[in-house]
């Protein structure tokens, strides 16, 4: 007899090459959840009008309904346009993802805020790959809402598949230039970037918590759906939270 399953979907940017790999190795522990993607086109990451229409809802909502027809039970979106964009673009698009579908919705983005709330993170690192105005951007958000980035790096590129190829030894390096600042976490900010396989160690080496953008969202997804995040073991702290 099959067991009960647990279908977490994922709207993913159409150039990543990492957040269904990671997403899928993060769950594997967890012999009920599986991981399931729906692809919709991002390929720049700017504050061009071209780069900010991407993320449309229409584009959001076509992916989303066809994650719909596989019965998932959450739908996250895993990515981080919100951290240019604005929060409240996130909290829209839940809304109209759950109205269109009738499908809980969370985003990386969301999750990580949430995460900052439950750790009482007023000191934030951030590690991205982003070009200096859409770094800034993401720095003035969080300064809105009472949170202040005490240190910062990020590598100027605004092809979304390049940052895939970001090696682990950078991110590595980028984690210990802001852990200098004595920050009380650091977000990976981008899912595209492998900071999730890196989260355990980090923190191990730096003794700060590691919030990658793509385990944020699957704590949401798992939270949502009831599974104990407690179970996922050796991809950071925050799966405690």
């Amino acid at each position: 007899m099959m067991m009960n399953r647990v279908l977490l979907g994922m709207l993913t940017p159409s150039s990543n090459t990492v957040l269904e790999p990671v997403s899928s190795a993060m769950v594997a522990g967890l012999p009920e959840v599986s991981v399931h993607f729906g692809r919709f086109r991002v390929t720049e990451i700017s504050l061009s009008q071209q780069a900010l229409a991407q993320f449309n809802d229409a584009e959001f909502l076509g992916a989303a309904r066809l994650l719909a027809d596989a019965q998932v039970q959450v739908i996250g979106w895993n990515g981080t346009s919100a951290g240019w964009k604005g929060f409240d673009a996130d909290a829209r698009l839940c809304a109209t993802i759950t109205e269109a579908t009738g499908i809980a919705a969370c985003t990386s983005v969301l999750a990580l805020n949430e995460l900052l709330a439950l750790a009482g993170v007023r000191r934030l690192a951030l590690v991205t790959p982003y070009i200096d105005d859409v770094q800034a951007k993401i720095i003035a958000n969080y300064r809105s809402i009472g949170i202040e980035c005490v240190a910062e790096q990020h590598l100027g590129i605004s092809h979304n598949f390049s940052f895939s190829e970001v090696s682990a030894e950078q991110l590595r390096q980028m984690m210990r230039a802001v852990a200098a600042a004595n920050p009380q976490a650091i977000a990976v900010f981008c899912t595209n970037l492998r900071g999730g396989p890196l989260a355990a160690q980090m923190e191990a080496e730096l003794g700060i918590p590691v919030f990658d953008s793509v385990a944020t969202v699957i704590w949401k997804s798992l939270k949502l759906v009831g599974v104990d995040t407690g179970r996922v073991r050796g991809w950071g702290r925050l799966f405690e939270l």
